[in-house]
């Protein structure tokens, strides 16, 4: 009889992509190893860090063996990052998280219970809560229906998916450094089911060096190419139009006034209740284009 294998598969790979994050590492690490759910890997990507990244990782992998440690030189950024991580995975379940947020402890065990609940669902996803820098809660994240993808990233942080959507989807789309979360899930929505649980499972951080703040603006742009790609394969006409007029109102960085215009030209009556909407959106952007020129 051959020994049992000393180091079998875990259940669920957690990838955690980490540049130059060692002011919240810590934390974001001890919350998943501090998980209910045990049978887990966590693959720790150091991304090029040059600060103290690369110690912090060492000293969780060797208080325990399910953290594993990938390095990568040079940076590849963010998708890069997790595509290097999902490539090493093991388990048949994945997810990840960001090396400055805080999973709750029952976080996994929630989202393995719902797609064992599920076995015709691939991607379990639950609410959130927003924290500031220093952990203090300042908002709540209940996340909509995943039917409503197009009208912005109904998913949000806490989910867990199986690894068959990660080699369908061939991974993260690199070049949508920003918005690949969002980019992942459009695609994904095209070929999987979804199953949400109204449970705040997880705590988000926002602060200044957050790369949803420090990227903003490009982040937008990319969220409306992405859009636009998606909004083309959309063929009912009225949740094409609802989306584009939702979207063409939803950033006040972006404009999108060309999404905002198409959509009521498909619907003209998705006007109707929104009049007041559309022309602060529309004062907000001309006071920017006046601003920057005069500035």
């Amino acid at each position: 009889m051959e020994p049992p294998d000393p180091d079998p598969a875990p259940r669920v790979t957690v990838v955690l992509p980490v540049h130059n994050g060692a002011a919240f590492l810590d934390a974001a690490i001890t919350s998943i190893l501090a998980q209910t759910f045990r049978d887990f890997e966590l693959i720790c990507v150091d991304d090029g860090s040059t600060d103290d990244t690369p110690a912090i990782l060492r000293r969780h992998a060797l208080g325990d063996r399910r953290v594993r440690i990938i390095t990568n030189s040079p940076n590849k950024g963010l998708p890069g990052a997790l595509n290097t991580g999902f490539a090493a995975a093991r388990g048949t379940l994945h997810t990840w998280t960001s090396d400055d947020n805080i999973a709750r402890p029952d976080m996994l065990a929630r989202l393995v219970a719902a797609l064992d609940a599920a076995p015709d669902a691939s991607i379990a996803y639950a609410d959130f809560s927003v924290i500031d820098a220093e952990g203090r809660v300042t908002g709540f994240q209940k996340m909509g229906p995943a039917s409503d993808i197009l009208l912005g990233n109904r998913i949000g942080a806490a989910f867990l998916y199986r690894a068959e959507v990660t080699r369908t989807l061939g991974g993260y789309d690199e070049a949508l450094f920003g918005v690949e979360d969002y980019d992942f899930w459009l695609r994904a929505a095209r070929r999987f089911d979804f199953v949400k649980l109204d449970e705040d499972l997880y705590l988000y951080r926002r602060h200044e060096a957050s790369l949803t703040d420090r990227r903003a603006l490009r982040i937008h742009r990319l969220g409306s190419h992405i859009l636009r790609r998606e909004l083309a394969l959309e063929p009912d006409r009225k949740r094409r139009a609802r989306a584009l007029v939702e979207q063409g109102l939803a950033s006040r960085i972006d404009a999108r006034l060309d999404m905002l215009a198409l959509g009521l030209a498909l619907s003209p009556g998705l006007a109707r209740g929104r009049i007041n909407a559309i022309l602060r959106h529309l004062a907000h952007h001309f006071v920017r284009v006046i601003t920057r020129k005069t500035g």
